[in-house]
């Protein structure tokens, strides 16, 4: 999958932002706009499910009137045609593979919350951790932009399980928040396998896979710039790509 420079530095952000460790709140509030960015849509909004009272509650979201959300907890999820076949999917699902968008128009829940915002295209992704919905990243783009592709659904089903081991630590008191980078690092270990990686190869992929600009990774590996280079032009042939958000797509998608 070949990204965009825009897109690719909106997933080394996202990547990493995942490994922070952050709280529930924080981590949403943090990565929102870097979905946004990626997939090139106007609307986000991340629910956390509540086992207990079976029901989503504590919103995050972007460009969503509140008073508009507060009305689907306490209303509209309760006759929302979509979400609860999405959430049985434990993928990322785009809404019109479960409800054709002609159809869902002439729902109350349409044109009676998600018209009010401007929704019209929507993707989801629900982070399953031991069996349980921790949370959700719900995604979507206004009337007149395309709806979300197949590539966009594979690239959400790939950054997915980093989303839910940071929202799954998120609400551990023990957890290590460096668990989205251990996925990120066994990744690449496979990768690494698969083509022979050098030591130094896996260092400087991994670098790029975090978003480190080549002066950067010089510094951080006492070589020189155009070291650096030397090696990116190994990786790149030995992967049979040409460019750094390639090389991210390969290790992110493994």
């Amino acid at each position: 999958m070949n990204l965009s420079a825009r897109k690719a530095k909106a997933l080394f952000r996202i990547m990493e932002e995942l490994s922070y460790g952050y709280d529930v709140d924080t981590l949403r509030e943090t990565v929102g706009p870097l979905f946004l960015d990626l997939f090139d849509s106007q609307y986000f909004a991340s629910y956390v499910w509540s086992d207990t009272e079976q029901k989503f509650h504590l919103p995050v979201s972007i460009n969503m009137d509140p008073d508009n959300l507060a009305k689907y907890e306490g209303y509209f999820q309760f006759c929302d045609p979509i979400t609860p076949v999405l959430q049985r999917r434990k993928n990322a699902t785009a809404v019109s593979d479960v409800l054709n968008t002609r159809k869902l128009q002439k729902t109350e829940f349409y044109n009676d919350f998600l018209s009010k915002d401007g929704l019209h295209f929507g993707v989801n992704y629900y982070a399953y951790a031991s069996g349980s919905n921790v949370g959700d990243l719900r995604i979507w783009r206004s009337k007149g932009k395309e709806d979300f592709s197949s590539r966009d659904i594979e690239l959400l089903n790939a950054i997915g399980p980093a989303f839910t081991n940071a929202i799954k630590n998120a609400f551990c008191e023990n957890a290590d928040p460096l668990n989205s980078k251990a996925m990120l690092l066994n990744s690449l270990e496979n990768v690494s396998r698969q083509y022979g990686l050098t030591v130094r190869e896996r260092e400087i992929a991994m670098s790029v896979v975090l978003g480190k600009p080549d002066k950067k990774i010089a510094e951080e590996l006492f070589i020189e710039f155009t070291t650096v280079r030397t090696h990116l032009k190994n990786i790149f042939q030995k992967l049979g790509i040409s460019s750094r958000s390639e090389l991210v797509s390969r290790i992110v998608m493994n």
